[in-house]
């Protein structure tokens, strides 16, 4: 049986696209879950549950595989990926603890931000190239 960093590797080199784009995807997917369970609250709390957990395995596969002695990389970019997945644990336990809406938030905004520095190419800029010029 494949732990869960191999099996995700195992997954990004067959899906279509960079490993990036999945990633990205795959933390949108997570966002929309938790934005429409916030969205339809009361009634989508039931599914809360099932949503929380699908977020913990993806960020579980993201630090059990930089972990990996043979990731490519650098160990600054591992260990910030390490300890936003245990913020990611820890904030969603307190989630399930008290289950609220705008305790999804967090996660949401998590989730779409390192969904969109996934999606950019490595080493774009997104700073303009020329500072604007000033309005005198």
């Amino acid at each position: 049986m494949l732990n869960p960093a191999e099996a995700y590797g195992k997954t990004a080199k067959m899906a279509p696209g960079a490993p990036r784009e999945l990633e990205g995807n795959l933390l949108i997917k997570a966002a929309s879950q938790l934005q429409r369970i916030k969205e339809s609250w009361p009634d989508s709390k039931k599914e809360l549950s099932g949503a929380l957990l699908y977020n913990r395995k993806l960020w579980t596969i993201f630090a059990a595989s930089a972990a990996e002695d043979n990731h490519p990389l650098p160990r600054e970019i591992k260990q910030n990926i390490a300890n936003l997945a245990l913020f990611i644990f820890k904030h969603t336990a307190s989630v399930e603890a008290k289950p609220a809406p705008e305790r999804l938030d967090t996660l949401i905004n998590i989730n779409r931000q390192i969904a969109a520095g996934l999606f950019q190419k490595p080493g774009a800029s997104t700073a303009p190239s020329e500072p604007a010029a000033a309005n005198f």
